[in-house]
């Protein structure tokens, strides 16, 4: 089960700003897989929250899932600090290791 108001505190921290680690960029950089700054703030503010990690040796993080551009799926690994949201990383989930859904893991 996972705490909603972490998707409160995501939301609030992505609404003052994006910062984007170095991981994030060259995941979201492939050519036919790119993600948009744009897409990924819209899958953040319409996303769900599906992997809560409260434990993270980076501070509490968490999985959403958003759609991105033609409702594609988009994962997002991100954590909540007061200024800013950071995105760890940003990806287009690949069936093989996905559930249909893409909400968990095989």
């Amino acid at each position: 089960m996972v705490d909603a108001s972490v998707l409160d505190q995501v939301r609030a921290a992505a609404a003052k700003r994006l910062l984007f680690l170095p991981h994030a960029v060259r995941q979201m950089s492939p050519p036919g897989r790119m993600i948009s700054p744009a897409e990924l703030h819209a899958a953040i503010m319409a996303g769900e929250l599906i992997e809560d990690y409260p434990e993270d040796v980076r501070g509490h993080s968490c999985l959403l899932l958003g759609a991105g551009d033609s409702g594609r799926p988009v994962h997002v690994v991100c954590a909540p600090k007061p200024g800013y949201l950071a995105i760890l990383t940003a990806y287009i989930p690949h069936p093989d290791q996905w559930s249909t859904g893409f909400r968990q893991r095989k």
